[in-house]
């Protein structure tokens, strides 16, 4: 059987270190997509020379020819300008919207069936850039953010108590950056609640460092931004649709009333299989973790607006 198409537009950190992955994987043969000559094609022929060692069976090709992602099954966005010390998410926005939204014009032109996975920053933003250029239904396009940042955050309280992440399980929503918002009460290390671990204090602390965790980063490289964790979110997202898991996530999704929510873009569980976004995840929130969540959608409005 033949495998899936996958289309990574952008070979920069983020997009190499997904195809590596993706191939390891075996999820699908990858094609890789730059504007710069020879990087995506360079990478390419880079990783096809490490298949006879890892023996992952699957092709990848680079190109710098966006209609090469025609027929492609899932198309992942991480094309776009990488932050910057200093720079805020929203300094992104009108340099890589002039990015993202010709793409998702182009794909939905010559990939119109594909599942679209966003990664490029302000995500949020260029999700609903995507949806609202590209005509798709919400169900095809979703944005990776709460599985990184879910992620982070299991990884700092495992760090912090010396355990196993797998012992952790926790849930990050809302918006990716500063108005993100941590399901605290749910958070549990080895099936009980955090609070039988740590102080208030010292929770405020994890979460706050979650929330800063990108820019952490962006501090300690000087020059690029995460590409390794981010890379594994967008393969967890992958997985999902390809392999049809109907696995539980947290995604960037357009709402229309979950949540009382409308004509937003922004991270909440979601059930993801072949079509896409199954359905949307409503969970029980608390009165603070929903005003949270509303205050993030409102400022997210006002950002696309």
């Amino acid at each position: 059987m033949a495998l899936p198409k996958i289309s990574i537009l952008g070979a920069g950190q983020v997009g190499a270190t997904t195809a590596h992955l993706l191939a390891l994987k075996g999820l699908g043969d990858v094609t890789l997509i730059d504007v710069v000559e020879g990087l995506a094609q360079g990478k390419a022929l880079d990783l096809m020379q490490s298949a006879p060692i890892e023996a992952f069976p699957v092709q990848v090709c680079g190109t710098t020819d966006y209609d090469a992602m025609a027929d492609s099954r899932l198309v992942i966005i991480t094309a776009g300008l990488a932050r910057k010390p200093g720079m805020s998410r929203e300094d992104l926005l009108a340099a890589n919207a002039n990015i993202v939204g010709p793409i998702a014009q182009r794909l939905a032109a010559v990939a119109p069936e594909a599942v679209v996975i966003v990664v490029t920053n302000p995500l949020d933003l260029m999700v609903a850039l995507t949806l609202q250029r590209s005509g798709f239904p919400r169900s095809r396009v979703m944005g990776m953010a709460g599985v990184l940042d879910s992620a982070r955050l299991r990884s700092f309280i495992a760090m912090r108590l010396a355990v196993a992440p797998s012992d952790v399980q926790a849930m990050v929503l809302g918006s990716h950056g500063d108005l993100m918002v941590p399901l605290r009460g749910s958070i549990t290390v080895k099936g009980k609640p955090l609070t039988t671990w740590l102080r208030s204090e010292e929770i405020d602390q994890l979460l706050q460092r979650t929330k800063e965790g990108g820019a952490e980063i962006v501090a300690l490289l000087k020059q690029g931004s995460a590409f390794y964790a981010p890379a594994s979110g967008v393969c967890e997202m992958a997985g999902a649709v390809l392999r049809n898991t109907h696995a539980v996530v947290p995604v960037c999704a357009a709402l229309q009333g979950e949540y009382g929510l409308r004509e937003v873009c922004i991270g909440v569980p979601a059930q993801l299989g072949a079509a896409g976004i199954e359905r949307i995840v409503e969970l029980p929130l608390t009165p603070e973790e929903r005003a949270a969540l509303q205050a993030a959608a409102r400022q997210l409005s006002d950002s696309f607006t």
